[in-house]
């Protein structure tokens, strides 16, 4: 049976940085209160539509494989703010990147849909149906965002990442998984007014409020995620000082600190953006391993523990062992357009948007 390395990655982030000083102008927050909660300082707002930021980061993950489009069996999307319902998200991504009439598939568990879509590809390779897939983990949150509720405005951000699976008879990639779902808890944490839901009940669509009940979403989270390490861990026969790197989904740096300790790993051997990015949802575990590959933090056969929670409330981590390639074979010249406005900028024009809209 192959297996599935991981032999090409890329992550795309939109240039317009928003800052905390920025969300204090509009709402009633500083600096001090957001980083002591969150350990977030700023957070990335595109300008672009989620299949833009998807497309530059699977061409770059393609480049760095030294593949083509063409070479895609499968594309599996993970993402919960997609551009179109219908058609799904992977299939137009696989027109942008000429992969004609490879799978596509969209996966949306929320923050864990990178994840969750990577255990479906690698089950794909493993049982001989694929040999090569490209999985990206995406969000363009900014626009369903309540800029008006300080409890979730203040947490997310835009972004994008996608890796490149092949068959390989090595022993690396994806080792083993836990998948979870706590479904009785599913309402707290909701969208309203994003869904066929919404359609007959007066409710603008597009026009959200966040339900999020923090104090117990943190505490599923630390019990899902943590849970699911010792799971993994345990089923691999696996002391937490055989993990190299932990990369966590990057929803909160307090969430992050008890996940590793109840998982036993030193922070110093947990990467950690959130700081510069907050939650990008989906897109968190493949930035922050992209970025870990670029600063020189996974070394060939690294051992990696990736956890993570999201909205339904879903939770896994995966074990996976990195290859003896750390470098790109090669690089990719896809950029997003300039953007014309600021990311402040872009806030404001929502905000006015979405008050004259329930006017």
């Amino acid at each position: 049976m192959p297996n599935a390395g991981i032999t090409g990655w890329g992550k795309c982030l939109p240039p317009a940085v928003l800052t905390n000083a920025d969300i204090a102008t509009f709402l009633d927050t500083d600096d001090a209160w957001i980083t002591s909660r969150t350990g977030i300082s700023e957070r990335r707002i595109s300008h672009t539509l989620l299949g833009d930021m998807a497309e530059v980061a699977a061409k770059r993950a393609l480049a760095c494989a030294g593949l083509e489009g063409r070479a895609l069996d499968l594309i599996v999307f993970g993402s919960t703010t997609h551009d179109d319902q219908c058609p799904n998200m992977a299939s137009g991504l696989q027109a942008r990147l000429g992969a004609d009439g490879c799978a596509a598939m969209d996966v949306n568990t929320a923050c864990t849909s990178f994840l969750y879509g990577l255990s479906t590809a690698t089950a794909m390779i493993k049982s001989g149906v694929i040999e090569t897939a490209l999985v990206v983990g995406g969000e363009r949150i900014a626009p369903y965002m309540d800029w008006n509720d300080r409890n979730v405005a203040v947490l997310f951000g835009d972004g994008a990442a996608a890796v490149v699976l092949q068959a390989t008879p090595r022993d690396e990639g994806v080792q083993l998984e836990k998948l979870g779902c706590y479904g009785e808890s599913r309402e707290i944490l909701r969208i309203h007014g994003i869904g066929g839901a919404y359609v007959h009940q007066g409710r603008l669509l597009g026009a959200t409020e966040w339900q999020f009940e923090g104090q117990d979403i943190f505490k599923k989270a630390v019990h899902g995620m943590g849970s699911a390490c010792e799971d993994v861990l345990r089923r691999a026969g696996l002391a937490p000082e055989a993990i190299d790197l932990v990369i966590p989904h990057q929803a909160n740096l307090r969430i992050i600190e008890f996940v590793a300790k109840r998982a036993g790993v030193p922070m110093e051997r947990v990467y950690v953006n959130v700081h510069r990015y907050g939650n990008m949802s989906a897109a968190t575990v493949p930035v922050a391993l992209c970025e870990a590959l670029e600063e020189g933090r996974i070394a060939p056969g690294a051992r990696l523990l990736m956890p993570a929670f999201g909205g339904g409330l879903t939770f896994c981590a995966h074990l996976v062992r990195f290859g003896e390639r750390v470098t790109p074979l090669g690089a990719s010249d896809a950029e997003l357009p300039p953007a014309s406005q600021s990311a402040l900028e872009m806030v404001n024009a929502w905000r006015i948007a979405k008050g004259a809209a329930l006017a």
